[in-house]
């Protein structure tokens, strides 16, 4: 997933102003080495060529940047490797400079600048200490003796480099946690919006097999059964008549079938030759990538279940599930599918940080598209019902029991 670049305002104006500190020191440096009269066209090329390999490793550094954040990745070695290359000849460069002309010692605050952000500090530090020393001994030896300017100058301007440079880092850090958390964030919001869609589509699968069930496949049924109480007394009827009576059962007969097949169809596909048990299973086994420890757990001696109170408790599990995932910011969850003989139960318990069941009792849960009461609805149809506990901060558990005893399988 792309994610833009979240660099803080901070270090872009803290880079820009170091390009312009190094070109503005550069061009310090060959006016006082033109002043000098001190090899004036020897500092004048060196410099031209230090100021155009800076600007080509500026340059490509930006556009790495920009195709890192386009692709949401991070700075690799290989290019890390490739901006020592580029530190290193323009450490050279500034070397060759200050021999020339001590002009071109302040140079050095740009250049610790860069050496503190593209190397170790365990290593910048001591090599920073080397220039410093080296630039003050050059500097020395332009002008014939040693100062406190000449000393102070190249120590202050290190020290002020190291501060500057533990604030970028800290900056840096923070920028790069702040992409990171709205690349998770990201992710988070398209999982539960492909969860909506999906219960969504689940939801409008069901209200289809209930109202084909309970309009078409009831009144085909009513039909077909007033065809045989016809034809049970039909031996008066002349015989093309019960012919007709004959292929008119046939057709009714028929378009029962089809349409319980399509009823059939419209079912979970969770439910297709498998058994409840199984369907919580490959539940919870889909949604262990989301992070969070799944359990399932089932007591008792299973036995076959009614399609409708299978599809219930599935939906049942697939919304609170869904709930536990998209917002209790839980750690473990836990399905317990208990068989009694005479009712079975679905209890779904996470650790997270719970809710005020007073507030939502009537409302549908935000973005899981399946709330509460929908799947109170749900298990009323079959004769269930739905408990729920929790409490700000006490996670969630809901429970959901049907009774098996005397249950009528009402869909298909």
């Amino acid at each position: 997933m792309s994610v833009p670049d979240q660099r803080p305002v901070a270090l872009t104006l803290l880079r820009q102003a170091e390009h312009a500190l190094f070109a503005g020191l550069l061009a310090l440096g060959a006016g006082q080495s033109i002043a000098d009269g001190r090899r004036p066209w020897a500092s004048g090329t060196v410099a031209a060529l230090v100021l155009c390999w800076y600007a080509a490793g500026a340059l490509a550094e930006r556009r790495r940047s920009a195709r890192a954040a386009g692709a949401g990745a991070s700075r690799g070695t290989g290019p890390l490797r490739g901006a020592r290359l580029w530190l290193a000849v323009l450490t050279a460069g500034w070397i060759v400079l200050v021999i020339l002309s001590a002009g071109f010692v302040w140079l050095a605050f740009p250049l610790f600048l860069l050496l503190l952000q593209l190397l170790p500090l365990r290593v910048a530090i001591p090599v920073v200490v080397v220039l410093v020393a080296g630039a003050v001994a050059t500097v020395a030896v332009h002008q014939g003796g040693v100062s406190l300017g000449v000393v102070a100058g190249p120590l202050v301007g290190a020290a002020v480099a190291v501060v500057i440079i533990v604030v970028y880092r800290q900056l840096r850090d923070e920028a790069e946690r702040r992409a990171l958390l709205l690349a998770e964030l990201r992710a988070a919001q398209e999982r539960v919006a492909a969860a909506e869609r999906y219960a969504g589509t689940l939801a409008e699968r069901d209200r289809l097999a209930n109202e084909i069930h309970d309009t078409v496949a009831q009144g085909l049924a009513s039909i077909l059964l007033l065809l045989r109480s016809v034809r049970s007394g039909s031996d008066a009827l002349p015989v093309p008549a019960r012919r007709q009576l004959d292929a008119a059962v046939d057709a009714a007969k028929g378009a029962l079938e089809d349409t319980r097949r399509v009823v059939r169809a419209l079912a979970p596909a969770q439910l297709a030759g498998r058994s409840l048990t199984d369907a919580l299973a490959r539940l919870v086994e889909d949604a262990r990538p989301v992070g969070i420890g799944l359990e399932l757990e089932v007591d008792g001696d299973p036995y076959e279940l009614p399609v409708a109170t299978a599809v219930a408790l599935l939906r049942t599990a697939q919304g609170a599930l869904g709930n536990v995932i998209a917002h209790s910011m839980a750690r473990h969850a836990r399905l317990t599918l208990t068989f009694q003989p005479d009712r079975v139960s679905l209890d779904i318990a996470d650790d997270g940080r719970g809710f005020d069941p007073g507030a939502t009792a009537h409302e549908t849960t935000a973005g899981t598209g399946i709330g509460l009461e929908a799947m109170r609805s749900r298990l009323a149809e079959v004769g269930g019902t739905l408990a729920v506990e929790s409490a700000p901060g006490a996670g969630t558990a809901v429970s959901a029991s049907i009774p098996t005893d005397d249950i009528e399988e009402s869909h298909g």
